[in-house]
């Protein structure tokens, strides 16, 4: 908002459209709010939308109105509608009298404990390690956990830059749970979860940090070497010497690039997505059908199993935690796989109670049933799901007795009762954060 004068600022598509998230979707031109923090105008044509730092955005509204095609033309869309955001934070920040996001009561705290257990002051550093570990907090609350996949690649790479950027400002012992500590004590109370929750996020954030530290020293130096090696004369790190920092130290690409930008140089995107795709297609085989309900065949005995899943999955959150998560699963006719995100191996009281939990609910012979419905509906009965971004507009929500709720394409037995006697065979790691079980109906 302008401090007298006009309020509206025309500008054009460049500054004010949103979308569409991907290549295709809904889309539309917005309407942005600015607060004039009464800094002086960079220049005469200073103006919303500047990047000076005067106008601060607080809100934004996008009337979604079109739908843009793979062809790259619009249609409208037969439902249009006004999506609205208000920036909580930066408007707290505004009502504070501050300009800046960071001297807010909920981040202020969080910098000055990174600034206690660093030896020298990089304000940069210091924002990125208060924003990516709470940010961290938050997601791993949410059930994500440090992995190669989807959400938990996320947190791994917001962890990872943390890390480097604690290095940067002289900080070498481990330090990620003490910062996270104090994110839980400052957000806990508005989120119980984040409270409730605490031993587990430590624990994710120690065996993540623990575990990059070994090789980020190892991976820096193979970086310095790539910069100094002849060849670099076109300022540009090849795609394959990204990758293998990928996948050699654990290097996310966004941390190459920071790397690289800091010595002037680029990396080439398109041939690390190559290695990329060449590297995913090699295990493509192994993995294949993970992520489709895992289920061989529709036989009865491989029906049985697919409901062995649910019972097991509702089992591992009632004696390990809420934080446990399907991570995948494979179906046959004579035994079932199932992986989940849990960071340590069970113990034989857990698998033991695990067991009990499943063979109680055969033995009492709970109805299955089926309802369809919206995935919001489905949410609002409290129904686990699973890659809700491929969702259609209708799921199918199995319900096994009360124990379970989830959103699932079946098919399922009717009854639990004639299942059989449940064992679990084998618990091992899958992957980092993820644990498997192999189990079987006798």
């Amino acid at each position: 908002m302008a401090r007298g004068g006009t309020r509206i600022f025309p500008l054009g598509k460049e500054d004010n459209w949103w979308g569409p998230a991907g290549k295709t979707g809904p889309c539309g031109p917005d309407t942005e709010i600015f607060y004039d923090v009464a800094k002086d105008a960079c220049s005469d044509a200073c103006k919303p939308g500047c990047s000076c730092g005067k106008y601060v955005e607080i809100w934004n509204n996008v009337f979604m109105e079109f739908n843009k095609k793979d062809d790259g033309t619009y249609e409208p869309l037969s439902q249009k509608n006004v999506d609205t955001g208000m920036g909580v934070e930066r408007t707290v920040t505004i009502l504070n009298g501050s300009d800046c996001v960071f001297e807010m009561d909920t981040l202020k705290p969080i910098q000055e404990k990174v600034r206690e257990l660093s030896n020298m002051q990089n304000e940069q550093s210091e924002r990125v390690i208060t924003d990516h570990i709470r940010s961290a907090v938050m997601i791993i609350s949410d059930g994500a956990v440090p992995s190669n996949l989807d959400q938990g690649y996320v947190v791994r790479k917001l962890i990872r830059r943390a890390i480097r950027h604690g290095r940067l400002i002289g900080i070498k012992d481990m330090f990620c749970a003490k910062i996270a500590e104090k994110v839980i004590e400052i957000m806990g109370s508005q989120y119980p979860d984040v409270q409730n929750k605490k031993d587990s996020i430590i624990q994710e954030l120690n065996q993540e940090e623990e575990k990059f530290t070994k090789t980020l020293e190892r991976g820096l130096k193979q970086f310095k070497d790539l910069v100094s090696k002849e060849g670099m004369s076109d300022q540009v790190i090849s795609g394959k010497d990204a990758f293998d920092l990928f996948q050699s130290f654990g290097f996310p690409l966004e941390m190459t690039k920071e790397l690289a930008k800091e010595q002037n140089l680029s990396v080439d995107d398109k041939e690390f997505y190559e290695e990329f795709n060449k590297h995913q297609e090699l295990s493509r085989t192994a993995t294949e059908g993970r992520f489709k309900g895992g289920l061989a065949d529709n036989s009865e005995m491989t029906t049985k199993y697919h409901t062995a899943t649910h019972l097991l999955h509702a089992a591992l959150r009632k004696v390990l935690g809420e934080h446990v998560q399907q991570k995948g699963s494979n179906i046959t006719a004579e035994r079932l796989r199932f992986d989940f995100s849990h960071g340590e191996k069970m113990t034989e009281e857990e698998i033991r109670q695990v067991e009990d939990f499943v063979n109680n609910a055969i033995a009492a012979d709970l109805s299955v049933s089926c309802e369809e419905m919206s995935v919001s509906e489905a949410k609002a009965q409290g129904a686990m799901g699973l890659f809700e971004s491929k969702y259609g507009d209708k799921v199918k929500l199995y319900s096994i007795g009360d124990i379970s709720k989830e959103i699932c394409g079946g098919p399922h037995v009717e009854r639990t009762g004639d299942m059989g006697h449940f064992k679990i065979t084998k618990e091992q790691a899958s992957s980092a954060g993820v644990r498997r079980i192999k189990a079987v109906l006798e």
